[in-house]
């Protein structure tokens, strides 16, 4: 490894990173302020907050279909490990997490009894300088305590190849030394590249985009409403000296009075056409289709449903790319678990392994989509048709990855 960056560095880089994984945070808790132009809106509906759950929608429709179920060739006894640290909880809570944020990290360190404790740690509060080729770190850094007023670190974490520091305001009380040859902090990562080696979130720019669009359309048809409940009314013709009438109770009244004047004249009543709201239906269609088409999801999902309902074969079909997405997560997830694995067991056993020694250790994960009773038809003859030609190419464990049921 080369020369380490040290924590001042680190601090400076979660704290640039930090604005960022928190604005995601607030569009998929749906605490984010709408942008109003200003051009056209009365101030007096500037009250009006609207919410729009598109973007937690993104989240957690990819993240609510990723199951992991297990390591193959266990030989490190790492499904251990991760069924004493509730293991369910750990997986959903990280895989939503780097789902938002683009990563998480799993912090490892030691119970009372020097079993390894894994902890999830969002993406606003860790970082480190990443190794390119295991995807673990070369050092870490994370904060495991805020001041609950300013926000400021109490506890923070800095992590290296054999040993973690633990930092008090800003003073070293306490270092854990470990046998592993990287630091006990794990990147779990969404999406990555040569450019982002920490990924990419699956709230983008231009999800977040459209969705402030939705909901300027949102208040304009709030607005709108008033107007399409009640259509403005006039009358012409009335006298200079007639008495000037209550606007609320002419506008709710079932019946009104008009006398002639001296000369005879009568005043005329009239109503503007009523507003319409057909266009803010469309454009909120239109908004959903487009971010339906940046998310992989359809418009059934982000509440524009079809009058048809669609098999389990037909919704797999229209989320193909959120399938390939949730394909795509599980082979960059699957790494980070087997990294934290890996190092969970080095801390276990007191014992420096080698990364190269878990290669036949494989992820496995239940499948996206969960089979109906035509699609279980389906694979069976069509297992049965290929096991005659190869006998024995299809049995117990990749029928599982195909159906998810356990024998």
């Amino acid at each position: 490894m080369g020369e380490l960056k040290g924590i001042g560095h680190l601090r400076k880089k979660l704290s640039g990173k930090r604005t960022r994984v928190l604005l995601r945070y607030e569009y998929y808790e749906m605490k984010n302020a709408m942008k109003d132009f200003k051009i056209t809106m009365p101030p007096e509906f500037g009250f009006l907050k609207e919410v729009l759950g598109w973007c937690s929608k993104a989240a957690d429709s990819m993240a609510d279909r990723l199951v992991f179920r297990d390591f193959g060739d266990d030989s490190f006894d790492l499904n251990e490990i991760f069924s004493m640290n509730s293991r369910d909880v750990l997986f959903d809570t990280a895989i939503l997490s780097a789902a938002i944020s683009s990563c998480c990290f799993i912090y490892i360190s030691e119970d009372e009894t020097g079993f390894p404790r894994l902890q999830v740690i969002d993406g606003s509060n860790a970082t480190g300088i990443i190794d390119p080729i295991t995807m673990m770190l070369q050092e870490g850094y994370a904060v495991l305590e805020r001041d609950g007023e300013s926000g400021d670190p109490t506890l923070e974490a800095y992590f290296m190849p054999g040993i973690t520091q633990y930092v008090r305001n800003g003073k070293i009380v306490e270092e854990i030394w470990n046998e592993a040859e990287y630091p006990l902090l794990v990147p779990v990562i969404f999406r990555p590249d040569a450019v982002r080696p920490f990924g990419h979130s699956r709230i983008s720019r231009a999800c977040m985009n459209i969705q402030q669009a939705a909901l300027r359309t949102l208040r304009r048809a709030e607005v709108s409403a008033e107007f399409y409940s009640f259509p403005q009314k006039y009358v012409t013709g009335l006298s200079q000296d007639a008495e000037q009438m209550d606007k609320w109770k002419a506008t709710i009244s079932t019946f009104l009075q008009f006398d002639q004047d001296e000369d005879g004249g009568k005043p005329e009543l009239g109503q503007f056409s009523q507003q319409s709201m057909t266009p803010y239906t469309e454009q909120l269609r239109m908004l959903a289709g487009l971010f339906s088409g940046e998310t992989g999801l359809t418009l059934d999902d982000l509440g524009f449903p079809s009058d048809n309902p669609s098999s389990a074969e037909a919704i797999k079909a229209t989320h193909e790319t959120l399938r390939l997405t949730a394909r795509k997560a599980q082979r960059t997830f699957g790494v980070g678990f087997l990294n934290a694995g890996f190092l969970a067991a080095c801390v276990r056993d007191d014992f420096a392994y080698r990364r190269q020694q878990i290669y036949l250790t494989k992820p496995r994960w239940e499948p996206v989509f969960e089979p109906d009773a035509a699609m279980l038809s389906s694979i069976g003859d069509g297992a049965v048709k290929i096991n005659q030609a190869i006998p024995g190419y299809f049995g117990k464990e990749n029928l599982r990855e195909l159906t998810g049921i356990d024998a």
